[in-house]
């Protein structure tokens, strides 16, 4: 049975009730202080936190928003949000507590492998994130949408949906990569390139990305009318799965051919521009011909705008850029620990 307090219909739009309960206003400052006191406890450990912190804010905000469909984050005031019911100030707790646990672990641990280290990490924010999770829905700020309500196994952590134990290390993992791909950058890391790309193992990596990912999001788009053959888990099917692999595949060839002179900041901004031109018109055929169903608290986003051609809205185009931006930055984090033995 789904607990009372995520029975009340959930808004997506800007029309929702932004006015915080003192509860609320406490939850605020915690996260606040917490940050602050993160940020300078952190600069005295690592160098250069304000540009890592800014990093990892930038992951977190584009699983936000990518994800915003799925969930609700209300009452936090009107000075609190960014975009629809995306806060800054979630925003910035997230980011608080993903890097300061990336830090302390590596400077705690540096004789450990860099893989060892991300489970570790993965593990600490399971158990760190859950408790806030049950903070953040019992004072009334998180919401989950009526698709993530259908789809869940009807278990509850204290009001909190029992699949957190999946969703955390998928959203954590994702920002992690994310942030440890670009830190390569700020930490001027030399990496060994190789001569041939190991295609086999670099296929299963895409893989296993995109399948946890689309596991993640099936609440916010499903993939129908597919092949029952084709379906290896609930509505993932392995044949969209291979084509957004082709994707990448191509994107990193035409990469690797090139523009592998060029430094990692315009590989991957030239990687997610050719992943996102190659993607749009194939997830616009998707939808187009009803193989991709887009959720109702997904279509509360949208603004109207309807692409021309592709006759999609241009929110599917964000969505696919942000999609691909967290790929591109999972795989080759990856690619780069397994290739340099990290």
């Amino acid at each position: 049975m789904i607990p009372h307090i995520l029975l009340n219909p959930i808004l997506t739009t800007c029309n929702f009730d932004k006015t915080p309960t003192t509860p609320i206003l406490l939850f605020e400052l915690f996260v606040v202080a917490g940050s602050i006191i993160a940020f300078f406890t952190l600069s005295k450990i690592k160098d250069k936190v304000w540009l890592r912190f800014i990093v990892m804010a930038v992951g977190v905000l584009i699983f936000e928003l990518f994800t915003a469909p799925m969930w609700s984050n209300h009452r936090l005031g009107r000075w609190a949000y960014l975009y629809h019911d995306v806060s800054w100030i979630l925003t910035i707790g997230w980011t608080s507590l993903m890097l300061s646990v990336v830090l302390i672990v590596d400077k705690l641990l540096p004789n450990w492998k860099e893989w060892q280290r991300f489970i570790l990490c993965l593990g600490i924010l399971l158990f760190a994130i859950i408790p806030l999770e049950i903070w953040a829905v019992n004072i009334g700020i998180r919401g989950y949408s009526p698709e993530v309500l259908d789809t869940v196994y009807g278990a509850f952590l204290f009001a909190v949906p029992i699949e957190i134990l999946y969703y955390t290390p998928i959203f954590t993992g994702l920002i992690i990569s994310f942030y440890k791909y670009w830190s390569l950058v700020i930490d001027d890391v030399p990496l060994v390139p190789l001569k041939k790309r190991r295609w086999l193992r670099d296929i299963f990596i895409a893989f296993a990305g995109i399948f946890l990912v689309e596991v993640m999001i099936e609440p916010m788009v499903t993939n129908q009318n597919l092949p029952q053959w084709s379906y290896i888990f609930h509505d993932v099917s392995f044949l969209m799965t291979g084509i957004w692999i082709g994707v990448i595949a191509i994107t990193a060839i035409l990469v690797g051919k090139f523009f592998n002179h060029f430094p990692i900041i315009y590989r991957f901004f030239i990687a997610l521009s050719m992943t996102t031109i190659l993607g749009v018109p194939i997830e616009s055929w998707f939808i187009n011909n009803g193989f991709r169903i887009y959720g109702e608290s997904a279509k509360h986003y949208y603004t109207g705008v309807i692409m021309p051609v592709m006759n999609i809205p241009i929110e599917v185009t964000f969505a696919v850029s942000c999609y691909m931006a967290l790929l591109i930055a999972f795989m080759r984090y990856w690619e780069n620990l397994l290739n340099n033995n990290l």
